[in-house]
């Protein structure tokens, strides 16, 4: 047991920062939607109608100058329509076409950068895995924390706070609300876990079906598209998509990044989780012609389990109970990890001096 305390405490004091800095920024971005309420169109009712989808498309187009890589239609909380362009640049425009706000980089959007944070801690892929890598270990926390716990359970007391800011006093907090938790601080930090390490998450979702077994369903047909025609009739491909899947909320469109590339429209099934859905159609970008589809719900158990990852871990289903629950997760996770590495670091209880004996005289 000694050895499990000292592991527990040493790794906490050391990976316990970047817990907390991934706890309160998922806790934050639980309520994106809600914080971004603020822009003009924001709160306007979610439109679906092929026509004002396609003025959508049309006006995006219509701009002079580079194309925009996609466009990410509102949502039933958020009435806004995100354009992104290459880098990270990128508008929000209101159904009507009329852009609201625009950004060169992220750094001019703090909803931007804080999702850079907490999904890349600003290092990139580098970042993403170092992020995931602290998910794991995290789970080692939540499992040493209940042995841990376990021995001295009789002590236990529900608080929110510690009693007092002495090292013993947030051991003991540390210890009891790390118990209660526990079993959604695991789910949280499994989930992010797997969205990142993706040879664990093809074990568990696809296992002997080696790597890119969880990408391959999701790959665009070998098909080669020719150049963009900017005055295509996107209210026809919304209909044949609709068509293809009735009921389906179009959520997407992915425009060609380099010659030769198709359209991709992504959708929404009303059975899919995903916010942005996994259903997806191909166009020819010179004509509109449909390529290929794929049916996220036809897809195998093991692809549909890994779709209901990200909206477990993003709170992106369950309504406003569970965006709650999240987010207070995130929040005690930012707790824990932050008073671990200060009980660690800076309240470490100093050694016991030992007692000098005094010196036995000599004979004479």
């Amino acid at each position: 047991m000694k050895w499990i305390d000292l592991l527990h405490r040493w790794t906490g004091g050391i990976v316990g920062l970047v817990l907390a800095v991934l706890g309160l920024s998922g806790a934050i971005l639980v309520f994106k939607h809600q914080w971004l309420g603020w822009l003009p169109g924001a709160g306007d009712a979610q439109r679906q109608d092929v026509a004002t989808l396609a003025a959508q498309m049309n006006a995006a187009l219509a701009v002079p100058g580079e194309a925009p890589r996609s466009l990410l239609f509102a949502y039933s909380d958020f009435g806004l329509t995100r354009r992104s362009y290459s880098g990270e640049a990128g508008v929000y425009a209101d159904q009507a076409g009329r852009v609201v706000a625009a950004w060169d980089s992220k750094w001019d959007r703090f909803e931007l950068w804080l999702f850079d944070l907490h999904h890349h801690l600003f290092l990139g892929d580098a970042g993403e895995i170092a992020a995931g890598i602290a998910g794991l270990i995290g789970l080692a926390f939540v499992i040493t924390g209940v042995i841990l716990w376990w021995r001295l359970r009789k002590t236990f007391k529900l608080r929110l706070f510690p009693k007092r800011m002495s090292r013993p006093a947030i051991v003991t907090h540390h210890r009891d609300i790390g118990v209660v938790f526990a079993p959604l601080l695991f789910l949280s930090m499994a989930t992010g876990m797997l969205m990142v390490l993706k040879p664990v998450s093809t074990a568990v979702f696809a296992p002997g079906q080696g790597a890119g077994a969880l990408q391959k369903p999701f790959a665009p047909p070998k098909v080669e598209g020719g150049p963009l025609t900017r005055n295509l009739d996107w209210a026809a491909m919304f209909t044949a998509a609709r068509a293809r899947y009735p009921g389906a909320e179009i959520r997407l469109v992915a425009l060609p990044r380099k010659p030769g590339d198709l359209i991709q429209m992504r959708l929404r099934q009303p059975a899919e989780w995903l916010p942005n859905g996994r259903t997806l159609l191909w166009f020819r970008p010179e004509s509109g012609a449909i390529v290929d589809t794929r049916d996220a719900q036809a897809m195998p158990t093991g692809i549909r389990a890994y779709n209901s990852v990200y909206p477990l871990h993003a709170a992106k289903v369950g309504g406003w109970l569970w965006k709650l629950v999240v987010a207070s997760t995130g929040l005690v996770l930012a707790m824990l990890g932050s008073f671990a590495v200060w009980t660690f670091w800076f309240k470490r209880p100093k050694p016991r001096a030992r007692p000098v004996r005094p010196a036995i005289a000599a004979a004479e």
